[in-house]
């Protein structure tokens, strides 16, 4: 059925509605000091690139001080630069050189866990009386020295580890290594909204809050239900992990966590600051409704449903169809993306082997002309493909644990092809953390600014037409009833009436339109031809007209 849902009144400072956020991922961004990681001068270096892509921000994943067990999501020092990435000189100075670019900076904050390498933890896990005693997860083993509840990690096994100094367990939702903060001990909060403070004062735009509904857990320890299904909605846990095996209603997605999102908006309000949260759940669409209702939480929130395997005009119709069922009841505003640091890359994913950049073009185009904003992770807008990563470079932890049947996050985080200069691609002049992927070399940046008919000059097209439409950044939503492999939806706000048509398939289609349609033209897209109400798209084709 067709959906609308309300139809937000911007104010000048809410540049986040329907704004374009790309996502970079340091370590594989650039190079500069030759050790074959990326770096924040790397960064800086590159950030007039991402400026002429037509992005109204940046995301930064973590470059806090870590032990890199996860690569940064496992933070030792809240309010340092890791010296992997620089320092926070490098940092004050990057922000500043965004600023110049008109490029609002938001970057990673993983407030659910800490590295155990943190020194909060180190203290906490020495006894059960010291200040730090409760700034953790404990709980006493069952008589038969077994964990306290069924509770799983993300990984894979037993979500509790044993620390015999204490003699109780820890939890730990992630790796062993990142021990779950205790958000039910008020301090706790008190110390993270700190650290978020810490981070405003130097300058930064906003946040994306890492697995923000992971904060609070049951205090009584109930054991999950088991899943009705085992196909769930976050599409990073793999076949064979047990965690996919409960419904997780005590271990996340706890209501006191609204509590507290509310006290970190209100901090974030202070310097005017946005947020966008990490929703890993089975209901994540009614949570990130949830959790940016009413104007007093989150600004945005994004989930997994679109990093599904099953690419189809009815799932992503559906998908956004039920989460604009659930804004109606408090508002609320979303952040779609396709691909991300923890998933298959979309062209892969979705296109089934096909290695064609017009569906690349296609994608953007239907991501941008959704009721939202979106995110762009490094290398789509050069349409690079999954690379092959052989196990004996394998970094991941949940890569290696999962092999064969899972490879892992590796492929999707490998180094961004600057040239075509092979064997690194102009990412460092030292063979990289990862190995650049050969098949990436022909899509470099310099290739692609070469051709006027490349995924990154399309790019800078679409995002560039599509900011000059109201409709398209905050319209509301309307789905027209189509067989597949057609989308069509409406966007519409005030007299600005916009129909979008994508062929989501490989073959030519026709489709007839519903009403008289006038056709917009400097999108980018191969738009067919239109005979009447008669259009016919080509493979991965799409149409957008003005209707009359």
């Amino acid at each position: 059925m067709p959906v609308q849902a309300l139809d937000p009144r911007p104010t000048a400072t809410e540049w986040w509605r329907g704004a374009v956020i790309y996502q970079i991922y340091p370590r594989s961004f650039q190079d500069t000091n030759g050790d074959g990681v990326g770096d924040l001068p790397g960064i800086t270096a590159h950030l007039p690139y991402v400026a002429d892509l037509g992005v109204d921000a940046i995301w930064i994943s973590p470059f806090f001080t870590s032990p890199m067990k996860d690569f940064g999501y496992d933070v030792s020092n809240y309010r340092d630069v890791d010296p992997t990435f620089g320092t926070l000189a490098d940092f004050d100075h990057l922000v500043a050189q965004a600023h110049r670019l008109g490029l609002k900076v938001l970057i990673d904050q993983v407030l659910s866990h800490s590295s155990n390498q943190h020194a909060w933890f180190k203290a906490s896990r020495l006894s059960r009386t010291n200040d730090k005693a409760d700034w953790y997860v404990w709980a006493g083993a069952r008589p038969d020295g077994t964990p306290p509840n069924n509770w799983q990690s993300v990984f894979g096994g037993s979500a509790w580890a044993w620390e015999p100094r204490r003699r109780q367990y820890f939890l730990h939702n992630f790796l062993e290594s990142q021990p779950d903060l205790n958000f039910h001990h008020e301090p706790v909060q008190d110390q993270m909204l700190e650290e978020v403070r810490f981070w405003m004062e130097r300058g930064v735009d906003g946040f994306r809050f890492d697995a923000c509904n992971f904060h609070f857990h049951d205090q009584k320890l109930r054991n999950n239900p088991p899943a009705r299904s085992k196909k769930i909605e976050w599409s990073t846990v793999q076949e064979g992990n047990p965690y996919g095996c409960q419904i997780h209603r005590y271990d996340k997605s706890r209501p006191e966590n609204l509590g507290f999102l509310k006290r970190l908006r209100t901090l974030m309000n202070e310097y005017g600051a946005v947020s966008v949260g990490e929703v890993g759940d089975e209901g994540s669409l009614a949570t990130m409704a949830e959790y940016t209702a009413d104007g007093d939480k989150l600004n945005m929130a994004y989930g997994f449903s679109l990093f599904t395997e099953e690419f189809s005009a009815g799932r992503i119709r559906s998908v956004v169809q039920e989460f604009e069922k659930h804004l109606r009841r408090g508002g609320g505003w979303g952040c779609w993306s396709l691909s991300n640091h923890d998933c298959v890359r979309v062209v892969t994913r979705w296109g089934k082997g096909v290695d064609d950049p017009a569906l690349a073009k296609l994608l953007v185009a239907m991501l941008g002309s959704l009721r939202g904003s979106f995110c762009i992770y490094q290398g789509e807008e050069l349409g690079l493909p999954q690379a092959e990563v052989p196990f004996d470079r394998l970094i991941d932890p949940y890569g290696i644990a999962f092999w064969p049947d899972f490879k892992g996050r590796d492929g999707c985080r490998t180094p961004m092809p600057w040239t075509a200069e092979r064997p690194r691609g102009g990412f460092s002049q030292v063979e990289p953390w990862l190995p650049m992927s050969p098949g990436h070399l022909d899509r470099s940046v310099a290739t692609q600014t070469a051709d006027p008919d490349s995924v990154l000059h399309f790019y800078q097209r679409f995002l560039a037409w599509r900011k000059r439409s109201e409709a398209l950044c905050r319209g509301t939503i309307h789905f027209d009833k189509t067989p597949e492999p057609i989308l069509a939806l409406r966007r519409e706000t005030g007299s600005d009436r916009i129909l979008a048509v994508f062929n989501l398939s490989p073959e030519p289609v026709c489709h007839t339109l519903p009403c008289p349609v006038q056709p917009l033209e400097g999108h980018g897209l191969d738009a067919g031809r239109q005979d009447g109400r008669d259009l016919y798209l080509p493979p991965w084709g799409g149409f957008f007209g003005r209707m009359v």
